[in-house]
């Protein structure tokens, strides 16, 4: 072919799309309505029920006051949808014209001018429906009638015999967590939650696009693209592969074509910390005598990922090994950025991706009680070099094995493996969250007084699903170098000894246990998928619970009601007091609720990283919020850091100095997650909280590249002659590279703190500089604007230099002074 002709083919818009076009029905003009009432209202598409409830001042917003008991009836309740779209006669000449649902929740039937095309059962698939028969010049009238999906969970869960936990949320194929959890509201949502397009086409269309690696090396990666196309004429055609021609034969129907191709000389997709995620565009042309028929375009990375489980005297190992190097893993867990995920905007998506690469992470589950995220999650997770760890949507029950239910799982996998797998970001899929342990450590069976069959069934429903169907169906998408599974995570619970000796483990001896902090130093695992513990969120997210004045008091029913764990105050107060002191003041029980978190989950991370290579992975619980609430997370629903983030930021940095005491000795560790080897000069000194000097160490030598090693132990004996309770050990790199270790003997309450003398000045409108005259412990900075570091320790004749991302009046200061002594 004419290479002008073909460059006039592939990027003249009048040509392209005289083959083939497609609209988005989603702007038209939709209407919604209880099918029990006459009056229809507008409606918002993509959306869900309640929203538009919202919108429309037909019930108050649930995230207020407490105003989600005054909506549940919304999940009992059937919803019509509708709205009218013109086609015109030119349109109706085409071939082939087809509707495209991304996303109907739940139980839908969908009705064109008055004709049934299909009913719909699962959140998670993705629905096409041939229409051309069914159009007509004109208006044409579409609606969508969705069932309850609680009325419909519960008449499924009659035909077992046996009561299954958490019914009826195990029945139906929708986002677990809407049904409640201990950080979520119940919020059963029903409706278009995804966009509504037409497609137009003549002749041949592609439909999907795998690219398979099938080796890299310095000079060239050489690949293959795995492409299905759809033809309603057999016949010879032309596939344009980033420029190239090639010529294929379809016949009518579906078509699987295989073409091989070289990139030279590759640039690797590197995860954050190790270099550079490059992305290569991969442009896909289907033509047949000179007419460009079908077109898709694809980001891709190359790189490699292994998971490693290798027996060794310990037990077996678990851990991810990215571009043929091993990768200690950093990161946390991902749950849906808001209960009405439709609202998730693509700028949220890529804040807070952007706010885990700049904690140092390169890793983020997504959690398996949640939804397969938007296109962009996945977008920012490539473009940032974050890894994913993808879950299937199942979590924490019992789930149905019957011929319908894993069918139906088969095309969710399906639809949402062929949509994901090209982003480089994935490194494993995941069958679901906590299932195994569910079955076996969590008494059900005792308390639903199981049957030893009822008992049998749930394990054979349980191994079809997550061994047998789900395995098969990744087998059958999935090109071989992108098919890593792991079939349930944990592998093994929490009170099992093998938890800490093969596979991955959530640790919950902390927060659900009410073990000390301190016991994180000896619970550690091979690979560290989930532990946590809670915090208040912000003062301005606090606030935001609220519909008018907030009343900001720990007593309050509105702020009671945003704490889902029904042990929640409890359990953070008798934390508190073993650490700190609980305050009456409601600002300051925030401060400190955070404070205390972060405390915690500083000391598991670096207990985690401390035992490299025995341990490869830390992911804590969690990343964010899917409402105002007091939880697990690090950054709350409105996107602001909490005092966990910051510290998370510096225990995961790639060079950590970490302090661990033992019954005689404070051994130094140095941990490092570079590449090459390092030499290494500290200087390690207690100094009191004046900042007068009282001892001093120097320490030199060399430390291998990617590891863990202890380089010095202080015996307690050489510092029995000093008041450790207030004094600090400061280590700080004499290299080059400058990194700092303050490590404090007591804890918190028992530290001897004098009031300090903190001193802002005001360097630029986005600018400031802190220092005290004496140690001022745990620095807090608040005001409506995000603070480069917060909540950190200043000892007294130093500075630190901070950026705002938007200027203040004035910053205000507290300490934890104020808190241990008022």
């Amino acid at each position: 072919m004419n290479k002008i002709l073909l460059f006039a083919l592939l990027f003249s818009q009048n040509i392209i799309f005289a083959q083939f076009s497609e609209r988005s029905l989603s702007s038209e003009n939709w209407q919604f309505r209880n099918p029990k009432q006459k009056n229809w209202f507008p409606a918002k598409i993509p959306g869900t029920v309640h929203l538009d409830l919202m919108n429309n001042k037909l019930i108050p917003d649930p995230f207020k006051d407490e105003n989600e008991k005054k909506v549940q009836w919304v999940e009992n309740e059937d919803w019509e949808y509708q709205t009218t779209f013109s086609v015109s006669s030119q349109e109706l000449k085409k071939e082939n014209i087809d509707l495209i649902f991304n996303g109907l929740d739940t139980f839908a039937e969908i009705y064109l001018n008055g004709k049934l095309l299909k009913k719909t059962d699962n959140m998670f698939r993705k629905w096409k429906v041939p229409v051309k028969n069914y159009l007509i010049k004109g208006d044409n009238l579409l609606q969508i009638n969705f069932k309850s999906a609680v009325s419909t969970g519960k008449e499924l869960a009659k035909a077992v015999p046996f009561t299954v936990p958490e019914s009826p949320r195990s029945f139906v194929r929708k986002a677990q967590y809407q049904f409640g959890w201990d950080w979520g509201p119940r919020l059963i949502t029903a409706g278009i939650w995804k966009d509504i397009k037409i497609e137009y086409w003549n002749t041949a269309k592609i439909e999907t696009l795998k690219i398979e690696q099938k080796n890299i090396a310095d000079k060239k990666a050489d690949l293959a693209l795995h492409t299905s196309i759809v033809a309603g004429k057999a016949g010879r055609y032309n596939l344009i592969l980033n420029g190239k021609e090639n010529t294929i034969s379809l016949k009518k129907g579906q078509n699987k074509i295989d073409i091989p191709f070289t990139i030279h000389n590759p640039k690797l997709w590197q995860p954050n910390g190790r270099g550079e995620p490059y992305l290569y565009d991969i442009q896909v042309s289907l033509l047949k005598e000179a007419k460009v028929l079908s077109e898709k375009n694809q980001k891709m990375g190359l790189r490699t990922v292994e998971l490693i489980q290798e027996k060794d005297s310990n037990g077996k190992s678990f851990s991810f090994k990215v571009n043929g190097s091993p990768l200690y893993i950093k990161g946390t867990n991902w749950i849906p950025a808001d209960s009405f995920s439709p609202r998730i905007t693509k700028e949220k998506y890529q804040k807070l991706i952007k706010d885990t690469k700049d904690a140092n992470m390169n890793m983020i589950r997504i959690w398996g009680g949640g939804i397969y995220e938007d296109d962009e999650f996945y977008k920012a997770c490539d473009e940032n070099g974050i890894l994913v760890w993808q879950d299937f949507m199942f979590a924490g029950s019992f789930y149905p094995s019957d011929e319908a239910f894993l069918n139906n799982v088969k095309e969710e996998v399906k639809d949402q493996v062929n949509r994901l797998q090209n982003h480089p970001s994935i490194a494993l899929w995941c069958g679901n969250n906590e299932i195994d342990e569910a079955i076996v450590n969590w008494g059900y069976q005792k308390q639903f007084r199981y049957s030893k069959n009822d008992s049998l069934q749930v394990w054979k429903d349980y191994k079809k699903l997550f061994h047998d169907v789900i395995p098969a169906a990744l087998k059958e998408n999935l090109t071989a170098d992108k098919n890593i599974y792991w079939p349930s995570s944990p592998s093994i619970g929490w009170g099992h000894k093998e938890s800490l000796t093969e596979g991955d483990s959530h640790y919950w001896g902390v927060w659900w246990g009410e073990q000390p902090f301190e016991i994180y130093n000896e619970k550690v695992g091979r690979f560290m998928s989930e532990y946590g513990f809670q915090g208040m969120p912000t003062l301005e997210t606090a606030k935001s619970m609220f519909s008018g004045t907030p009343e900001l008091r720990v007593e309050n029913s509105t702020v009671k009601a945003h704490e889902k764990h029904s042990r929640g105050w409890d359990i953070i107060n008798e934390y508190l007091k073993r650490d700190y002191k609980i305050p009456t003041d409601f600002v300051k029980y925030n401060y400190v609720s955070q404070l205390l978190q972060a405390r915690g989950m500083q000391i598991a991370i670096e207990a985690h990283r401390r035992a490299k290579p025995y341990n490869m992975g830390t992911l804590y619980w969690q990343l964010n919020d899917c409402w105002p609430v007091v939880s697990w997370s690090s950054i709350d629903y409105l996107g602001n850091w909490k005092a966990f983030h910051y510290q998370a930021k510096r225990s995961f940095e790639p060079i950590l100095i970490s302090v661990a005491e033992t019954d005689k000795n404070y051994d130094i560790y140095f941990i490092s997650d570079l590449l090459k080897d390092l030499k290494f000069s500290l200087k390690i000194e207690l100094i009191d909280f004046e900042g007068k000097k009282l001892w001093e160490s120097r320490k030199s030598g060399d430390l291998k590249a990617d590891a863990s090693e202890k380089i010095s132990s202080i015996t307690k004996s050489q510092l029995t002659q000093f008041d450790t309770s207030k004094a600090v050990l400061k280590i700080t790199s004499e290299n080059d590279v400058k990194y700092e270790k303050l490590f404090f003997f007591n804890r918190p309450k028992d530290l001897k703190l004098s009031k300090p003398d903190i001193t802002i000045r005001k360097i630029s409108p986005v600018e400031i500089e802190v220092s005290a005259d004496v140690l001022a412990k745990d620095v807090y900075l608040i005001g409506n604007t995000h603070f480069s570091d917060n909540f950190f320790d200043l000892l007294p004749g130093s500075s630190r230099r901070i950026t705002l991302s938007k200027p203040l009046e004035k910053v205000e200061v507290m300490s934890l002074w104020e808190v241990m002594n008022n």
